[in-house]
């Protein structure tokens, strides 16, 4: 399944700093990279020598970086607390050319942050400093004031839910019918506990897991797959449903009734970490700029086999992607894929 080259050139130069809106639960995603050489005296754990530390944009931040990476301008909605992390997302903001003009700082919630500990090319150990309660409703307040005096002028809105607290059901209730008045296409990256909530938007993203676990299902081969699906898009009142399934690519369930499957585009994988995040973010980026859904599923896959051969929440960049088009362009050109046609 290939997007032509020309056709591919034209989306992007359509995104050029095309507004997207999104909104969700950002964090700070930091890395201590270090050596293990022996087992700690006092306990059976590693000890790890740190040799370096790093920090990168994780959920609904690193959906934003996935959009900006496309040429788009992604306006950021979300929680940070007056804390250290989270001077240090700020401090991100600025280096990947975000703005910040939209992000509330709350002095009484802490600054999501996730703490992975590395030693030689392994996590041993994740560190979570998190608030999972909903934000309050003069936080959601300013969100929304926010929100609105944006909305007007974006192409498109993702909602990033990590269920820590931001994507709410009363802020849900008042995002929706105000972008769907507007005919703005609305993509969701899911958390299990709000799927109820989500309907009237244009699509939901879950992964394998999160589609099964949210109907009950477990999903097993294509034909629990197919059931899953439909029950999901029953619950949700989405649009349409597409749902990502690792090594076996993704599905994506249209409004219409119809299912289309799209292959994974990863030659090597390193790490999942994001790769939802970039599902969702390249989708509605392609979507925004005029694509089709189908476009955007492969182009989104494509991103999406480009993530996850990197260590760390991680965006696909422009040429990446083009390089990864141009691989499968090639592999379809080889001359045992066009004898068993």
């Amino acid at each position: 399944m290939i997007v032509p080259l020309d056709r591919l050139a034209q989306l992007f130069e359509r995104l050029e700093n095309l507004p997207i809106a999104v909104i969700g639960d950002i964090m700070l995603d930091r890395y201590i990279w270090g050596d293990a050489e022996r087992i700690s005296p006092e306990a059976p754990v590693p000890i790890v020598f740190v040799n370096g530390e790093t920090a990168r944009l994780g959920g609904a931040a690193n959906v934003a970086w996935n959009v900006r990476t496309l040429g788009a301008k992604p306006l950021l909605f979300g929680v940070i607390g007056k804390d250290i992390f989270g001077q240090r997302f700020s401090d991100l903001l600025i280096e990947y050319e975000i703005d910040s003009e939209h992000i509330v700082v709350e002095k009484t919630r802490p600054t999501t942050a996730k703490t992975r500990i590395i030693a030689r090319g392994q996590q041993v150990l994740r560190i979570d400093r998190e608030n999972l309660i909903d934000i309050s409703a003069a936080v959601e307040k300013k969100l929304m004031e926010k929100f609105m005096d944006s909305i007007d002028e974006v192409a498109g809105i993702i909602l990033s839910d990590y269920g820590k607290g931001i994507i709410c059901e009363s802020l849900l209730k008042r995002i929706v019918p105000e972008a769907r008045k507007r005919n703005k296409f609305v993509a969701v990256d899911p958390k299990e506990r709000h799927f109820n909530l989500y309907s009237g938007v244009s699509i939901v993203t879950p992964n394998t897991k999160e589609a099964g676990d949210a109907v009950d299902i477990k999903i097993r081969d294509y034909e629990s797959l197919i059931n899953a699906g439909n029950k999901l898009k029953e619950l949700t009142g989405a649009d349409n449903i597409l749902i990502t399934r690792g090594a076996e690519g993704m599905s994506l369930f249209y409004s219409d009734g119809k299912i289309e499957n799209f292959p994974t585009m990863a030659r090597d994988v390193y790490d999942v970490t994001g790769a939802g995040d970039s599902v969702v973010g390249v989708f509605t980026a392609v979507v925004s700029a005029g694509g089709t859904l189908r476009e955007a599923a492969i182009i989104s896959s494509h991103a999406a086999g480009v993530v996850v051969g990197k260590l760390g929440t991680a965006a696909a960049s422009k040429q990446e992607i083009i390089d990864s088009v141009k691989n499968e362009i090639n592999r379809d050109r080889k001359p045992d894929n066009i004898l068993g046609e």
